[in-house]
């Protein structure tokens, strides 16, 4: 029998632990770029289903590589569940955000926000304006998630009425949300990496600036270009008074409703739960609708005559399956449509089985065999700097989350690092510059599909415009490649490498 010609050893080639990244990625490229593109059938999302049994195909070829070196099945099992366990906020966070954006429309909040922003955004500034909006609101709370589930959905829709491309404005939004993720102390993985690589927050943060700052500036140079091309296609004049009667003739809106998503907004700053935080905002939301919507709630809840009751079943219908909100504009009809829970079904799915992929290919040892031959490169300081960045797209294109993509090279390189002399912010930096802000580029990656979800906007359709996010990397390696803000260990009195200073 075949399992009796099995190999005795586990430890993989580099060749075995590629063969399941290879054959995902030719089967995920073939279905985004032919079978489900969207030429034949508009309606056509890979992100449907199709995507999520590809990456089970991708976890089967993993398993069987790992059976081929005698791993045994309950290992993968139990990676399999760790990395969802690990995963689990991420999901009911993903859940709260579908009932919270379907309450924030139907009590008016978004559209309150939409109203002021048509008329008070020229659509010429609207795209840098953005951007700052999100980076000032992501910085005091630290989530790129938080920030696109309050205002980056409140900005999709001003840019959608004002006839902007939504994928400019989810770049935008991107781009800002995880400028201040990756530079806010308050940042779950602005932690996570300095400690790492082994260094502290703050010189961290303070080191980060070399890169981030030039990126920045010139993801907000590309914004203020792209916004001058705008102001010959979007609405304008008496298109944006249209839009504003006919939100006007739906909703009752006041700034009374912005009580809410402040609310949430200093909660999330005071570092109060994400899915707390959420939860009330989503519950506040809900009466809120009750108390200034109750008109369009009754036509919601198919009533005459609004009571408790019926008031009680519109409102968690709306927060749990689709709802549609008829407006007397058809730019609106869409942007006021509703998914509720139901509508974040497909990511979660996504998300469950990139998890299964993830936990295969870390239990068969594929993930680190693929880092320890990238390591094996860096016989330069500038191919240690590359061989890090490739570690990092390599863990968000295949473990499908940030987290990891933080954690195994960080591990990895560690040492590396500092055998060639080099401070271990160096790595911090580059662990940031790479494996938090590629993740949302990602379709499948956990950040990419929930950004992805909240926007509406696929992560193929925004990537080119998430500037920040894929020209991080390259700064990096620019800085590295001319050995500009490179620190370097010096050596005390002793003959130990000691303090870090700067070339």
């Amino acid at each position: 029998m075949i399992f009796r010609r099995l190999r005795e050893n586990k430890e993989l080639s580099l060749f075995e632990a590629l063969i399941p990244v290879v054959i995902l990625v030719a089967l995920l490229a073939y279905n985004v770029l032919f079978a489900y593109n969207g030429k034949t059938n508009p309606d056509d999302d890979p992100l449907g289903g199709s995507n999520q049994f590809l990456l089970l195909i991708g976890a089967a070829v993993a398993a069987i590589v790992g059976f081929y070196n005698h791993v045994a099945y309950d290992k993968m099992i139990e990676k399999v569940g760790l990395n969802l366990k690990d995963t689990s906020e991420a999901i009911l966070i993903l859940l709260m955000v579908g009932a919270l954006s379907s309450t924030w429309i139907l009590s008016g909040i978004i559209p309150t926000i939409i109203y002021g922003g048509i008329q008070l955004l020229n659509p010429v500034v609207f795209l840098p304006v953005a951007l700052i909006i999100c980076s000032i609101v992501s910085l005091f709370t630290g989530s790129s998630w938080s920030t696109s589930a309050t205002v980056g959905i409140a900005m999709i829709g001003i840019g959608t009425s004002l006839g902007i491309s939504p994928a400019m404005v989810a770049g935008a939004v991107v781009s800002g949300a995880y400028f201040g993720d990756k530079m806010s102390p308050l940042s779950d993985t602005t932690n996570l990496a300095p400690a790492m690589a082994g260094t502290t927050l703050f010189t961290h943060i303070n080191y980060m600036k070399f890169t981030t700052f030039p990126t920045y500036g010139i993801t907000l140079l590309a914004f203020i270009l792209l916004g001058f091309g705008q102001s010959a296609t979007v609405a304008q004049g008496n298109d944006v008074a249209e839009l504003t009667a006919a939100i006007d003739a739906k909703y009752f809106v006041s700034p009374i409703l912005m009580l809410v998503p402040v609310l949430v907004i200093v909660m999330i700053v005071r570092k109060t739960k994400p899915l707390i935080a959420l939860l009330i905002g989503t519950l506040l939301g809900g009466l809120f609708t009750y108390i200034f919507q109750p008109a369009l709630l009754a036509e919601v809840a198919k009533v005459q005559t609004l009571d408790f009751n019926s008031a009680y079943k519109g409102i968690m219908e709306n927060m749990v399956t689709d709802t549609a909100i008829e407006m007397n504009n058809d730019k609106l009809n869409d942007l006021f449509a509703t998914g509720g829970m139901k509508g974040m079904l497909s990511t979660i799915w996504l998300i469950i089985c990139a998890m299964v992929f993830g936990g295969v290919m870390d239990a068969i040892g594929a993930l680190s065999r693929i880092s320890k031959a990238l390591l094996s490169m860096a016989h330069s300081i500038f191919g240690l700097f590359a061989s890090t960045v490739a570690s990092c797209l390599t863990m968000n294109l295949t473990a499908s989350d940030q987290y990891i993509a933080i954690v195994v090279p960080g591990k990895m390189f560690a040492q590396a690092y500092k055998d060639k002399g080099l401070a271990p912010e160096n790595l911090s930096r580059t662990l940031e510059d790479t494996g938090t802000v590629t993740s949302a580029l990602i379709p499948w990656n956990t950040c990419g599909a929930y950004q992805s979800k909240v926007l509406g906007v696929g992560a193929e359709d925004y990537f080119i415009y998430a500037f920040f996010n894929w020209l991080s990397p390259i700064m990096t390696l620019t800085l590295a490649y001319f050995r500009i803000k490179i620190k370097y260990l010096v050596k005390g009195e002793a003959g130990e490498l000691g303090k870090s200073v700067e070339s």
